[in-house]
């Protein structure tokens, strides 16, 4: 018998008498075996206590970590001529061959069941987990179905509050009028800046053009607050300008908290003439059938609501001739530069570039013109007011 057989023996003896599983002795017994190919003379000892069998090899030269590495049973870790391996003990003796030959045969058995299984174990959790994945699938698709039905009732909502917040033009006789309305953020049908147009019990056509201070739900109740405040004053007979101060005496109780700057229009369809009452407002714009432009501004500035002395101190008039434009709008058109100033300028620019279009195009053409770069977003309304009395209006 040679060493090479009679040191498989003893490891085979000695995890026999543990209980070790017949796969592990095979891989023990493979690294002890190519260990003492290139070690004539190794030695062997065994200890088994508290459930685990303690198999230690010394060489006559010392085994790096990396060829420990290599070998089919890890030892602990170490650099010396001692290898250690620590085994689980079953605890009841299994039968092992005594011939070398056999006792190898049944070893390489183990380890074909042992990778049998494994691969087995490995399909069945493929298979667990392509199930796992088909029911993920379909759970996500059920979601993005449940997410598309919200989108879509989200849609139907935001469109009626839309249609309620926005009114559609009303008959204005000569007058033709058009409206562009953009929130600052997408999700949001609304923001602070709001509109209100209406016909007079005299015939006359009353706008409100609302910025109150701030974005989302807070800011568009603090908008429709202001615009129902001065509609019921308007139809109530107050005078055109004091709208705003009596607006903003009475809210002062209700809303203190509430600022917004508001910009009133009233126009005549039997003579053309237009009037407007600011509070802190940016100015219209008024090109004429020849294309003259001019920022209209009163003489003493007012103040908007929630402003310390609010009212509109002085109005504007104008008489509108066949084909002259007005543009009011609130301060996110002309903001997204972060220079007020500049805005303007390029305002009147675009306004008088665009005047010849038909008036409903104006307010969405001037958008997006003066939004192709927005440094500062902001909600924006833009309403164009076009005068043709021999158009007969519409």
């Amino acid at each position: 018998m040679t060493d090479a057989v009679r040191l498989r023996r003893r490891v085979r003896e000695a995890c026999a008498a543990a209980g070790v599983p017949a796969d592990q002795r095979a891989r023990l017994v493979l690294a002890v075996t190519l260990l003492a190919e290139n070690d004539p003379t190794p030695e062997l000892s065994t200890v088994t206590a508290d459930g685990k069998l303690s198999v230690t090899l010394d060489s006559s030269s010392p085994v790096g970590q990396e060829r420990r590495n290599t070998l089919p049973l890890l030892p602990a870790a170490g650099g010396g001529t001692s290898l250690t391996w620590h085994l689980d003990a079953g605890g009841r003796p299994v039968p092992v061959a005594a011939d070398d030959e056999v006792a190898t045969r049944d070893e390489m058995l183990a380890l074909v069941a042992r990778a049998d299984a494994v691969a087995k174990e490995q399909r069945e959790l493929k298979h667990e987990l392509a199930e796992t994945n088909s029911g993920v699938l379909a759970m996500y698709v059920e979601l993005e179905e449940r997410d598309e039905q919200l989108r879509k009732a989200h849609a139907v909502i935001f469109r009626e509050l839309e249609d309620a917040l926005r009114p559609p033009p009303p008959p204005a006789g000569p007058f033709e009028l058009a409206v562009h309305y953009a929130p600052s953020q997408q999700d949001s049908p609304t923001g602070g800046d709001l509109y209100d147009w209406f016909v007079l019990p005299d015939g006359c056509v009353h706008i409100t053009l609302v910025d109150a201070v701030g974005h989302g739900v807070t800011s568009t109740r603090h908008a429709l607050t202001v615009t129902h405040a001065i509609r019921t004053l308007a139809l109530e007979g107050h005078p055109f300008r004091d709208l705003i101060g009596r607006a903003a005496r009475t809210l002062a109780t209700i809303e203190p908290e509430l600022m917004a700057t508001v910009l009133l229009a009233r126009l005549d369809p039997a003579t053309g003439d237009v009037t407007f009452a600011n509070g802190s407002h940016p100015r219209p714009v008024l090109v004429t059938a020849a294309g003259d432009t001019e920022l209209l501004a009163a003489s003493t500035s007012g103040r908007g609501v929630g402003f310390p002395d609010p009212g509109s101190k002085s109005l504007v008039h104008r008489t509108l001739a066949d084909g002259d434009l007005l543009v009011i709008y609130t301060d996110g058109l002309v903001e997204s530069r972060k220079d007020f100033q500049e805005g303007e300028e390029r305002l009147l620019a675009a306004a008088r570039r665009n005047a010849g279009r038909p008036t409903g195009q104006i307010p969405d053409v001037l958008a997006t013109e003066m939004l192709d770069v927005v440094l500062h977003a902001d909600d924006t309304v833009v309403i164009a007011i076009r005068h043709r009395p021999y158009y007969g209006g519409g």
